[in-house]
């Protein structure tokens, strides 16, 4: 038996076992750096195997890394377990929460972080039983939905020693990530004035809620400005306490994105320049609360063709007839419209495509989001990773098609076996890619050098500022 057969042969004999650990992190369903129970069951499998373990990476409670293996290659695999907050829903087609108002895994990371786990695990049997040399580790990577923590690791150097990384995540087909990100910052502007009777003595006042108008007004004129491709979002969170009062604080919260970080850090100057002004304007003060900021995703098209390459020798996923229609109920479930809106927006057909869910491998169809030279309107902090060392993401089928991220229908298709079955899809390649690392140098090679290109010799820098803390981040929230 050769290496690649060992490999699929582990995960036929423990399917059943990892989809009961997803399940289980499903039913957990903890939300970002509440993850304790979901940590803890990946970390017993790993020391069972043999892991050393690191743990409260980057001063996060449930964060950490768990190593096998010495010496070089070090190959790292991304795992995450947060849940999504109000998003509790049963395995059924029918909307019904498990806990009112409680946590879900709407973007399926019960998946994500057990698929990873598989993988780094049947990597590490695998090169035990061959005698293949390296190192592999699972990076424990948690609250991704909240607060970005891979940038926080990557400021503090975690990734800086990898040769590669892999991550994938539950996605409507099963593909490569061929295309980018937006980078991203997330920021909160404070603006303090004087409170005072709104009718009997408004002179005597400062608006600090006028200041966060008067600045919107600034960056919506802004936006006429700045390139095509920008986004920038906006919500006024606190607005004042009641209308006779002049409201003596307010905030407001601003996500820029861009098509490259240097794009975003441009605007971000401009931006804070508009709240300089809406200061002066009303007379009152302002600080600026930094959150998050991540890069754009760097592709690199080396390893995707090796993720390609993977996803085609594993071959398609097939399904059960009570699979298809519980596929089918939950397509039914959709809002009217919301299917073929859908199946325009991405420029799929469903013939082509194989029906509503995509069993089929699918790198060969032009899908939107997932195609060379495209930048998928959303960011990551995966993106972080990707600029530091030579890294691939891809998608493997664990929803129908139609079915959105961060809604209840997901949470649904993750705690099924259609769910699972994607997961055993996405830890097979990400096992086998990372034996071929190991035993390929010429392929980390060409994967670097690809990386050095796009990076011309600019080395990361976090966008995080110094004096932004998990420790602070936690207690404030």
């Amino acid at each position: 038996m050769n290496v690649n057969d060992y490999v699929l042969k582990y995960f036929d004999e423990n399917n059943e076992e990892l989809s009961k650990l997803a399940k289980e992190i499903w039913d957990y369903a903890e939300l970002g750096l509440e993850e304790h129970k979901s940590c803890k069951a990946i970390i017993d499998v790993l020391e069972r195997e043999g892991f050393s373990i690191e743990e409260n990476i980057s001063d996060m409670p449930t964060a950490f890394i768990g190593t096998w293996g010495s010496g070089e290659p070090i190959i790292g695999i991304l795992g995450e377990y947060d849940a999504l907050a109000g998003l509790s829903q049963k395995v059924s087609h029918i909307k019904e929460p498990v806990i009112e108002g409680a946590g879900g895994h709407g973007c399926g990371h019960n998946l994500l972080g057990i698929g990873s786990l598989g993988a780094v695990v049947a990597a590490k049997r695998a090169m035990e039983k061959y005698g293949i040399k390296g190192t592999v580790r699972y990076y424990g990577c948690p609250a991704e939905e909240t607060i970005s923590s891979k940038v926080f690791m990557a400021r503090d150097g975690i990734f800086d020693d990898l040769a590669a990384s892999l991550t994938w995540h539950p996605d409507f087909a099963n593909a490569a990530y061929y295309s980018s990100t937006l980078a991203m910052n997330s920021f909160k502007v404070n603006f303090h004035g004087i409170t005072a009777h709104a009718a009997g003595d408004p002179q005597e006042g400062r608006s600090a809620l006028d200041a966060s108008i008067i600045m919107d007004i600034g960056v919506n004129y802004l936006r006429e400005h700045v390139i095509q491709e920008a986004r920038i979002h906006s919500i006024i969170t606190h607005g004042g306490d009641a209308p006779n009062i002049v409201p003596g604080y307010s905030q407001i919260h601003y996500i820029i994105r861009a098509p490259k970080r240097q794009d975003v850090e441009e605007i971000y100057e401009r931006v804070k320049n508009i709240a300089k002004g809406a200061a002066l304007i009303t007379g009152t003060t302002y600080d600026i609360e930094f959150i998050c900021g991540t890069y754009n995703y760097t592709v690199n098209n080396t390893i995707n063709d090796l993720i390609a390459d993977k996803l085609a020798q594993v071959g398609p996923i097939e399904y059960t007839e009570e699979e298809l229609e519980f596929a089918k109920n939950l397509i039914g479930s959709l809002e009217p419209g919301q299917f073929e809106s859908f199946l325009s927006s991405h420029r799929l057909d469903i013939d082509e495509i194989g029906g509503i869910i995509c069993g089929r491998i699918a790198d060969e169809l032009e899908l939107k989001g997932f195609s060379k030279g495209e930048v998928v309107p959303v960011s990551g902090d995966r993106a972080d990773v990707s600029y530091i060392t030579p890294s691939a993401q891809f998608g493997t089928t664990c929803v129908p098609l139609g079915t959105a991220e961060h809604n209840w229908q997901f949470v649904a298709s993750c705690g099924s076996t259609i769910g699972f079955k994607g997961m055993i899809l996405a830890a097979k390649v990400m096992a086998l890619a990372t034996l071929d690392f190991m035993q390929k140098p010429e392929l980390l090679k060409a994967a670097q050098d690809e990386l050095d290109s796009v990076r011309k010799g600019k080395e990361y820098v976090s966008p995080i500022p110094s004096d932004i803390t998990i420790k602070k981040i936690m207690e404030k929230h």
